[in-house]
């Protein structure tokens, strides 16, 4: 299945980045290329670096921004391990830093919708869950292997989960399991009645079982916490880094970082949301929220 993923707040990265002429600008989690496109397209003279440790999701980046190849460098891996020194002197000279770094965080559409890579509780498929997917540790693995306390951990810190013990419980029961829909039926089995309809209706009731898997598996919000130490110092005087979030978790550590950070001068007391017909595009995107900082000016 193609890689296709609707970048969400496109306008409004473009606008709070300031993309200006030569500028260089990283895009830590490129996906399929959609806000690359829009940062690369916005002056014909804009640079970018971008990243990200799903191969299928740099592939497709790679076509999207086919057009763009002579400004673009491409680097595989975890955001949280780059380095300034990972940027290629021979397409953008020696000692540049970024004049702007965003990152969009979580699972993507385009993942969500392999039903093989079993980051969704709608198809059967492997519990997999991994964004890259050389990595060692898969959801079966950890869901088959962790400890019922250490599971339950996961669920209430990584999903809140308020049944996350109950859950727990339940998968440790079952064990052995090796698909998604095998998991969906225990955490249906151990939620009571009232509540397998979800949040009111609003969301499945594996939602946050799944969710949290996920980010344990791919370790995301450790990766998240050392990539918003590391980023500010990549950096010119006045360079920008946005972080679009689409849960509470990762929200409340995009927020609480870039305002203690010294550093950088917060640009978003709230963070910014969709509008209206941009929702009405791409319902998916109804819980993206971005916020944004600017690099105070560098020490002499």
């Amino acid at each position: 299945m193609p890689f296709h993923h609707i970048p969400v707040l496109c306008t409004e990265v473009v606008a709070g980045l300031v993309v200006r002429p030569g500028g260089l600008y990283l895009d830590a989690t490129v996906g399929g290329g959609g806000h690359s496109a829009a940062i690369l397209a916005a002056d014909p003279t804009a640079q970018l670096v971008a990243v990200d440790r799903d191969p299928t999701a740099l592939n497709a980046a790679r076509e999207h921004l086919a057009i763009y190849s002579e400004r673009v460098q491409f680097w595989a891996g975890n955001f949280a391990a780059f380095d300034l020194a990972n940027i290629d002197p021979a397409i953008f000279g020696l000692g540049r830093r970024f004049d702007g770094i965003l990152a969009d965080l979580g699972v993507s559409s385009a993942q969500l919708d392999v039903p093989e890579r079993g980051f969704s509780f709608r198809h059967e498929a492997p519990l997999d869950m991994r964004m890259d997917p050389d990595q060692d540790l898969t959801a079966a693995e950890l869901i088959n292997t962790a400890s019922e306390t250490e599971l339950a951990d996961i669920f209430y810190q990584y999903g809140e989960e308020r049944f996350s013990r109950r859950i727990a419980r339940g998968v440790v029961a079952a064990r052995p399991l090796q698909t998604t829909t095998q998991l969906v039926e225990v955490v249906f089995r151990c939620l009571p009645r009232f509540s397998k309809r979800g949040d009111h209706g609003r969301i499945h009731p594996a939602t946050r079982v799944f969710q949290a898997l996920r980010i344990a598996v791919n370790q995301e919000l450790k990766a998240l916490e050392t990539f918003l130490q590391r980023a500010p110092d990549w950096l010119n005087s006045g360079g920008r880094i946005g972080a679009i979030s689409f849960h509470s978790l990762e929200d409340r550590i995009v927020k609480h970082r870039l305002r203690e950070d010294e550093r950088l001068k917060v640009l978003t007391k709230k963070p910014i949301w969709p509008q209206e017909a941009e929702l009405e595009a791409n319902p998916r995107a109804r819980s993206a929220r971005l916020r944004l900082a600017e690099r105070l000016i560098l020490d002499q």
